[in-house]
């Protein structure tokens, strides 16, 4: 199932996909797809009933991932966003910061899938099923190659979402620290709220 039209932007199908194109990498765009499509298999799956706002949320989710730095500072400023979101990069801002860039261009106003696109890397202790929907979706898309994938698609899709959650959760949060860096307060909080639903 695909979506011809999506109101939350007014825009066809072919124009959303222009505009998006227009922002990203080929690579970034293949992979934004990839992730609408593993939405919409989540969507059906665990009867989420606006399957066209989870698809959505797939298409728009990395839209501003491929914006410069400076683009974020701005927008941290001119929305006086928390001063703190200056002391990140990339990979927070272009959720957190990220659904500013995607309104001004885009005119999305729907506040449910501007939520899921906003949390999709840090997550939340309070999620909604669209939230954790984008959530899972963006590691578990079909281009995704990486050791425990496959255990993280059949949590996903074959056994309980809230798991899937929180698997990914902890093996985001085990990676950053091999890597010895700083972790967003808001993973730390969403890998508390989430971690014993792998017991």
């Amino acid at each position: 199932m695909a979506f011809e039209f999506y109101p939350e932007v007014g825009l066809t199908r072919v124009e959303l996909f222009d505009k998006i194109s227009a922002n990203m990498s080929e690579k970034r765009f293949r992979h934004v797809q990839n992730v609408a499509k593993s939405a919409l298999k989540l969507a059906e799956r665990w009867g989420y009933s606006e399957p066209r706002k989870a698809e959505l949320a797939g298409l728009l989710h990395d839209y501003a991932k491929e914006e410069t730095d400076a683009t974020f500072i701005q927008l941290i400023e001119k929305y006086q966003l928390d001063p703190d979101l200056l002391n990140w990069n990339n990979n927070v801002w272009h959720g957190l910061v990220g659904i500013y860039k995607i309104q001004e261009d885009l005119g999305l106003t729907d506040p449910e899938i501007i939520r899921a696109i906003e949390i999709h890397t840090v997550g939340s202790a309070a999620m909604t099923l669209l939230d954790k929907i984008l959530y899972v979706a963006d590691y578990v898309e079909e281009g995704r190659a990486f050791e425990g994938v496959d255990a993280a698609r059949h949590l996903a899709y074959e056994q309980d979402l809230d798991a899937a959650v929180a698997y990914e959760t902890v093996h985001t949060v085990a990676f950053l620290t091999s890597k010895h860096v700083r972790i967003y307060p808001q993973t730390i909080l969403t890998y508390n709220a989430y971690v014993d639903q792998l017991k």
